[in-house]
Order: structure tokens, then sequence, then C-alpha cells
């Protein structure tokens, strides 16, 4: 392809709103904390080792009597408030900038579980009725 010779209209978004399919038989609630599967379809957030968080979704999206695809949720990135796991899992102050890890779609805890649990995002700031998380 040549270089530019006249102006260009280029098309933008802002990155921070990204549009994902729904794995088969879930249901996404508006608010939650939004995971990639392996198949790069949107799940709710839950302990497992084979997904990745992605934000917040924006809206429910029930695609529980529907095939992965069938239809989509947006998900926003960004910093979200989630609830803090207790005990030995709690997130402190000592862990921010520091991943945190997905318990279910509005709990994250400090550690990967025994390697049950995948990473949510980064742990941005922690006030004692939850955890900041950041979702790049």
């Amino acid at each position: 392809m040549a270089a530019l010779s006249a102006d260009r209209s280029t098309s933008m978004r802002d990155g921070n709103i990204i549009l994902v399919p729904v794995a088969a038989s879930v249901k996404i609630y508006a608010g939650a904390l939004v995971a990639r599967d392996a198949s790069g379809n949107a799940t709710p957030g839950a302990t497992a080792t084979d997904i990745l968080g992605l934000g917040r979704a924006e809206s429910q999206a029930d695609n529980s009597s529907g095939s992965a695809g069938d239809i989509s949720v947006e998900v926003r990135k960004g910093v979200f408030k989630f609830e803090n796991s207790s005990g030995g899992d709690e997130i402190t102050g000592a862990d921010i900038g520091s991943d945190c890890y997905i318990v279910d779609d509005q709990t994250v805890a400090k550690t990967d579980g025994t390697g049950t649990r995948s990473v949510a995002g980064t742990v941005f700031e922690v006030e004692a009725d939850g955890v900041w998380v950041k979702f790049n």
C-alpha cells in the first residue's frame, strides 16, 4: 500500500470497551468480573486455571440456553472495586501493584489458590470494603 497523498479518516476506538462473544450456557450479570476462556469467549469470573480477567460487564448477557458466540457482551477495561477474600487470601495494601486472582465473578484473592485460580488483574488500591483491580 502506498503512503497517503491526502487526508484520511482513520477509524478510532478508545480501547476501554471491548465486545466479546459469550461462552455457551452462561449468564453474565451487569457489573460482574468477566474473564476470557481458552476459546476466547466471555465467561463470568470463577475459580479456574484457563481463564484471564478482562474487566467489568457493562450489562447482563444471558446465553444460558445458547451456543458460544450466539450473543456478545460489552466489557469495560479500567479500574473497578470487587470483593476481597479473607484469611490468608485477603489482599492488603502491601499487595498494591501485584497480580490478584479470580475467586468468582465478584471476588478476588491474593494468591492463585495453589494453582487453581487465574489472574484477574493488578491490585490498584485496597479499601476496607473492597479491592480496586486494574484491567489492562
